[in-house]
């Protein structure tokens, strides 16, 4: 059986990848993806605390439903300005996004 450590660790490299993928990429899908790893991960130290710590009320899903409902809207509106993007430059590097500012 699993313990709380077990959870919290694979949640810690979850998010460490999400964290790498996101700030190393030029591409902005990648990017979305990193940002995604890391939201699950902390999706899975809600239900991880929930499970174990007492006493277990709904807590710990109920806050991870209501992150997962974030993410899917973050996901789309973060697909959509990409779509954007590549319809304007034809590329999704982020060095043009970049070039948007001023």
């Amino acid at each position: 059986m699993p313990t709380l450590a077990d959870y919290l660790t694979l949640a810690a490299i979850l998010f460490c990848i999400g964290l790498a993928g996101a700030l190393t990429r030029r591409n902005a899908i990648i990017v979305l993806v990193g940002i995604e790893m890391m939201l699950n991960a902390a999706n899975i130290n809600l239900v991880a605390f929930w499970h174990f710590l007492p006493p277990a009320t709904g807590t710990g899903q109920i806050f991870a439903l209501f992150a997962i409902a974030i993410a899917g809207a973050e996901a789309a509106v973060g697909l959509a300005l990409v779509i954007a993007v590549y319809r304007h430059f034809r590329s999704v590097s982020v060095e043009d996004i970049a070039g948007l500012k001023g």
